[in-house]
């Protein structure tokens, strides 16, 4: 499998593209005026402790405190089943260093911790660890074995006394010595400079800012079936070769600047495939289609076959259409960064190896997705459910605001359901205050019902109640939106 990443960047924003065989992948988006901040590690003060949920509010400074867990707090070697309450470890007014592990996603504040950690290009120093870990994806247990022998040498040769552990991320797999002591060489001196920012920085401030997006791109994301880089902006295209030269020298050459006159994004349709990420319909190439509906609590997907009638019969249509819908749904999850509960409704299947199979290319798509995921199989429904850990705004939350008209419901209450409302809230007023005359002010579609449809209604209202009605249209009022005035 091949790939390119898209940089695109302008003063107010940094769009990052991933294409994999000429087809989007994944988008990252990060506005200028509000830039994502996992990663970030801030000294905070502790605004508030809530023993009963065993968790406190922090103050690092932003527009909403953060929220930090016990478990969160505690040495990262307690055992799992010692009970310790938050009063015992924090207490108002304290400062306290922590990091953040999840962007403020709509009315929630940030995810916090105090298990600190600072990436590079192969590593992750842990300064509160005593251990070398190996990133799970990193099958082959020779090379675990290999690189974790590697590091310890390196420390040895570098005779650092700098407490910590590390753990080998993915990307590392089959490099050599020399790129293991140029990261740990980095880490540590990175760190050096965090600990002298912790000691004199008032509280709340910022004491590390991650990397921008897209020198976190090349840091993280540049994998051997990624061929090219290509970025539109001469100044940062140097920034980024900088920075290969100084930490991944053996991906300078893969960083191409792109001058041309098209827009970037134009290649590979990156601009289309985003605006359909942003619709609940997906299609599939068979005719059939998706249905995503992200909520509150979990994002649901349904499965339809749509125009597929297929060529056999039914359960071989079925089962092609799931297939391909198992391929689609891995990268819808990562486009859209989806993240929380899971649940898909693939159409039934009577076949027990269908579903099996079913399953297993979903499993095998997923492995491509860069955040962790666990499939955990099929409900009593037929339901499978998976989890997909959200660090980060989804793209819909990037780009979009709820409605202002439905407040985010999908739907508007009809021109119907309004008059009876209006009726009703006429015979309120005439029981509480009875004026001389009502003015109804509402949109055109309600006004036009009145006047129309139920024209006989407001005659029998006006009857009842002794009084005449009269209308005017608002135009700029929304159709749920309306007005009584007493006259």
């Amino acid at each position: 499998m091949s790939g390119e990443v898209l940089i695109n960047l302008t003063p107010m924003e940094t769009r990052v593209a991933v294409v994999e065989n000429g087809v989007l992948q994944e988008a990252f988006i990060e506005r200028s005026r509000r830039r994502g901040i996992v990663g970030n590690i801030y000294k905070g003060k502790v605004a508030r402790v809530l023993p009963g949920m065993q968790a406190a509010f922090i103050d690092v400074g932003l527009e909403r405190a953060a929220f930090i867990h016990v478990h969160e707090v505690m040495p990262p070697h307690t055992p799992n089943d010692e009970q310790v309450s938050i009063s015992q470890l924090l207490q108002e007014g304290q400062p306290l260093v922590v990091q953040v592990t999840k962007d403020p996603i709509a009315s929630k504040g940030a995810r916090l911790t105090t298990h600190l950690s600072v990436p590079s290009r192969y590593l992750v120093y842990m300064p509160d660890a005593s251990h070398t870990g190996v990133s799970q994806r990193i099958e082959d247990e020779g090379e675990r074995e290999r690189l974790r022998t590697l590091v310890e040498e390196c420390l040895v040769e570098l005779d650092s006394q700098a407490p910590g552990g590390f753990i080998i991320r993915t990307a590392a797999e089959g490099i050599g010595r020399d790129e293991l002591i140029t990261d740990i060489q980095y880490l540590l001196r990175l760190w050096r400079k965090v600990g002298e920012r912790r000691i004199e920085a008032p509280a709340p401030s910022c004491i590390y800012d991650d990397l921008p997006l897209f020198i976190r791109t090349l840091r993280d994301m540049m994998r051997d079936d990624i061929e090219k880089i290509r970025i539109d902006s001469r100044e940062n295209f140097q920034r980024l070769q900088a920075f290969a030269d100084e930490f991944m020298p053996g991906m300078a050459e893969r960083i191409e600047y792109y001058p041309g006159e098209r827009p970037i994004f134009d290649l590979f349709s990156v601009e289309d495939e985003i605006l359909k990420a942003l619709g609940r319909k997906v299609q599939l190439k068979s005719g059939g289609y998706l249905v995503i509906d992200p909520t509150e609590a979990m994002t649901t997907i349904d499965v339809n076959t749509g125009g597929y009638v297929g060529h056999r019969n039914l359960e071989e249509t079925i089962f092609k259409t799931n297939l391909e819908a198992a391929t689609a749904i891995a990268r819808q999850l990562r486009l859209r960064n989806l993240g929380g509960i899971i649940i898909i409704d693939f159409i039934d299947m009577e076949d027990l190896e269908h579903r099996r199979q079913v399953l297993r290319v979903l499993e095998k798509s997923l492995e491509r997705d860069h955040a962790k995921n666990k499939l955990t199989g099929v409900t009593e429904l037929g339901l499978v459910q998976l989890t997909r850990k959200r660090t980060r705004e989804s793209l819909e939350q990037v780009l979009c605001e709820s409605c202002p008209t439905c407040q985010g419901r999908g739907t508007l209450k009809t021109p119907e359901t309004v008059c009876y409302e209006i009726f009703r809230e006429i015979m309120r007023e005439e029981r509480a205050y009875g004026p001389d005359t009502y003015m109804v002010l509402a949109s055109q579609a309600v006004v036009d019902r009145l006047l129309d449809e139920e024209s006989s209604a407001v005659v029998d209202l006006e009857i009842f109640i002794g009084k005449t009605i009269r209308f005017q249209v608002e135009t700029h009022y929304s159709q749920e939106q309306y007005d009584i005035v007493l006259m």
